[in-house]
């Protein structure tokens, strides 16, 4: 059967009438607009800025000589478990924040301060200041090797404390990447276990630029890499070598964190930090050491572990040609740019 009436042949000599050769017209113009149109209009979708490690320029991409705007990541609320994937302006975000507002939380942010990395404490602690849980009750906990580096002291506001907690020198990035895991294992079982609810810990070459509220507790926190946001799973650098403890296999792995800043309560966060430590040292007595240092082995205990909340990368930016562009950013490295010194 022929799809319309005026389709179908005559048993006699063809007659075109007039109708019938206004809607041929119509039908041929269409046929050529659409044509056209599939030409000129061509969109293209891209999933990560990567183009831009690849020489073409941020969200514009070169198709047949016409420059073509790229579609913007995507931003998921929920992970694939049914963890809330947190940006900061959305409704889901207002409604945490009013809820743990009303907990009237005690909440602690540990930093490790040895060496060189003295010169971002009065930084990160001004920004915290102003932008980390404001009116919530904050307590600083500081690990370094030398407590003038706080000279002169940041006044603080109301509700908020500064305790420094002494450790041993640790030269080099490397030592102290081994050693972190521990040094914040110790530091919750004491003192910090008793006298907060939720710790974070963060790296303290970072500065706070826009509010960081209530809306990032949850039992287990982690924050999604700003490098790696929205790259494919092949993309992620978890530990591949078997004789590692970190390894992860081929199909695990939903998301790559970031070792910047992660947190919770403080029950889980030993419980992370004494795991991650565990195998840190199982992995040095083996002569091994992943190639992502503390980060992957962080991020193997996520794995098993999956967040319970997992904070999007306006959490953790980055100044880098390969991480997507973020209405607001909240949290910035200020040393990602620099070459790591020895300490």
């Amino acid at each position: 059967m022929a799809l319309f009436p005026f389709f179908k042949k005559p048993a006699g000599p063809v007659r075109v009438t007039r109708i019938q050769l206004v809607l041929y017209c119509f039908l041929l113009s269409l046929f050529i607009y659409f044509l056209h149109g599939r030409k000129a209009i061509v969109s293209v979708e891209a999933f990560h800025p990567i183009f831009h490690a690849l020489g073409m320029d941020r969200g514009r991409v070169m198709t047949d000589m016409t420059v073509i705007k790229a579609t913007p990541p995507q931003t998921p609320l929920e992970t694939p478990w049914g963890a809330p994937l947190v940006w900061g302006d959305t409704r889901k975000s207002t409604w945490r924040r009013a809820e743990f507002a009303k907990q009237k939380t005690h909440t602690g942010l540990l930093a490790v301060v040895l060496g060189t990395y003295a010169q971002f404490v009065q930084r990160f602690l001004s920004s915290a200041e102003t932008h980390f849980l404001p009116g919530q009750m904050v307590t600083y906990y500081i690990l370094t090797d030398n407590p003038r580096s706080l000279d002169p002291p940041i006044k603080l506001g109301p509700k908020r404390q500064l305790k420094v907690v002494p450790v041993a020198e640790l030269p080099g990035w490397d030592r102290l990447a081994r050693r972190r895991m521990t040094l914040l294992a110790e530091a919750i079982k004491n003192p910090i276990g008793s006298e907060v609810e939720y710790i974070f810990c963060a790296d303290i070459d970072q500065e706070f630029v826009a509010p960081v509220g209530e809306e990032i507790l949850g039992d287990l926190v982690a924050t999604l890499h700003p490098e790696l946001y929205g790259m494919p799973r092949n993309a992620f650098p978890y530990e591949v070598e078997e004789v590692s403890s970190a390894c992860v296999e081929e199909k695990e792995g939903d998301y790559y964190y970031t070792s910047e800043l992660y947190g919770g309560l403080v029950s889980e966060m030993y419980r992370l930090a004494r795991a991650c430590s565990l195998l840190i040292m199982q992995d040095q007595a083996n002569g091994v050491m992943a190639r992502g240092l503390e980060e992957s082995y962080l991020n193997r205990y996520l794995i098993d572990h999956r967040p319970t909340c997992v904070l999007s990368p306006e959490y953790s930016w980055w100044g880098s040609n390969l991480a997507p562009d973020m209405l607001v950013q909240r949290l910035v490295s200020l040393g990602r740019n620099q070459k790591r010194k020895s300490m």
